[in-house]
């Protein structure tokens, strides 16, 4: 063979030779990036278990503790302030936004009626209280009278049995002279005269028997004139009479009227939705302004349905505020809760009962009062929003 015929298989088998080594060397490197790859896998996959796990216990250990919500808002009971009397607005001493305390002055309307209605009513009374008076004595003096008029009938039946005396000596004296008219022995003149004489004794009886029954008469109108004035004054005195205590009353309604010309401050707050000018005319019950108590604050948190399970009045809460941040921390407890989710009271209330109901996780409103010192040490608004969570852990109702 030729020399180079004798070269070429040495060279096949020299590049043999040459490209096994590589291919060992490449199959090494895929199984070392294998076994690199293996326990990063592992890591992986146990780190995944120990954030479920981790994940597990906060849930069910330390979450379940507690149920929490950013859907709250802080709430107050606003205090409306309404004249309790009609006037002219003479005076605001307030303005949007300014603090006031409980009986500062807000307003003051015109009194000039006001005043004139208690002068009408002091005088009332004053005229009652002499009425008073004078239905007291009025009572005595007729008293007087009528056992004046008694007292008189006795004298008076005296007098009426004397004249019945005269009028039959009168008779007797006629009688007689008749009798002696035919012997001659009496005029006719004298027995005229006799007869005069019975005549006027009889009318002097009449007429003394008519005077003793309009005494009886009039003391009988004496005596139930009497009882009629004292039946407005037995069993009272002057300040119990009932037409006194009828003009004290509308003395003391003028007076009220006149004070409600002067409108206070009913609790600390600040004043907000100020309407009334300086001039404008207000009316009985109409709204002026709001104060809002700043010191007796809550929040209405608005818990998911399904958190609710636990949750208890009494149960003691933790709030932040978007208004001051994470760095101040109030405290409170739940008093209680709405009688209703949002959507039962809406103005459209949701209609499920369709064919594409779709079930929505419903909010009930959870009442939360907040510590007074907190409030006055970091006053909140009515509206902000607030992040609240309750302690399960304390399961008192």
């Amino acid at each position: 063979m030729s020399e180079n015929g004798s070269d070429m298989p040495r060279d096949a088998e020299i590049a043999e030779h040459d490209e096994a080594p590589e291919a060992e060397s490449g199959g090494s490197g895929r199984v070392i990036g294998a076994e690199k790859r293996k326990p990063l896998l592992i890591y992986l996959a146990i780190a995944v278990v120990v954030v479920g796990l981790c994940w597990f216990l906060y849930v069910e250990v330390i979450g379940s503790n507690s149920v929490s919500t950013d859907n709250a808002y802080v709430a107050g009971d606003n205090a409306q302030v309404t004249p309790l009397t009609s006037g002219r607005v003479v005076e605001v001493a307030v303005i949007d936004t300014q603090p006031v305390k409980k009986g500062q002055l807000l307003m003051r309307l015109d009194d000039e009626d006001q005043r004139l209605a208690l002068a009408q009513a002091e005088a009332g009374l004053a005229y009652a209280q002499r009425r008073y008076e004078q239905a007291v004595k009025q009572g005595s003096a007729q008293g007087a009278a009528a056992a004046a008029t008694e007292s008189a009938v006795p004298e008076m039946q005296a007098r009426l049995a004397s004249a019945q005396a005269d009028l039959e000596r009168a008779r007797t004296d006629y009688r007689r002279r008749a009798a002696l008219v035919s012997d001659g022995a009496v005029s006719a003149d004298e027995v005229t005269e006799a007869r005069n004489k019975v005549e006027t004794a009889q009318a002097a009886v009449s007429q003394m028997q008519a005077s003793i029954q309009q005494a009886r008469s009039q003391a009988v109108s004496a005596r139930r004139n009497e009882e009629a004035t004292r039946a407005l004054v037995t069993g009272t005195t002057v300040e119990t009479a009932p037409e006194v205590l009828l003009a004290k009353s509308r003395l003391a309604q003028a007076q009220l009227d006149l004070s409600r010309t002067v409108i206070r401050a009913p609790v600390d707050g600040v004043v907000a939705q100020r309407t009334v000018q300086v001039g404008q005319k207000v009316d009985n019950g109409q709204v002026a302004m709001i104060i809002v108590p700043t010191d007796r604050l809550y929040v209405d948190a608005n818990f998911k349905e399904d958190q609710l399970g636990k949750v208890r009045p009494g149960q003691p809460a933790t709030l932040t505020s978007d208004f001051y941040g994470g760095d101040v921390v109030y405290h409170g407890k739940v008093i209680g809760f709405a009688g209703g989710t949002g959507s039962a009271f809406s103005l459209i209330p949701a209609q499920n009962a369709t064919g594409n109901w779709i079930k929505v996780v419903q909010r009930l409103p959870v009442r939360i009062q907040l510590d007074s010192r907190e409030l006055q040490a970091h006053p909140l608004r009515v509206g902000l929003s607030m992040e609240a969570e309750i302690d399960l852990t304390d399961g008192r109702d």
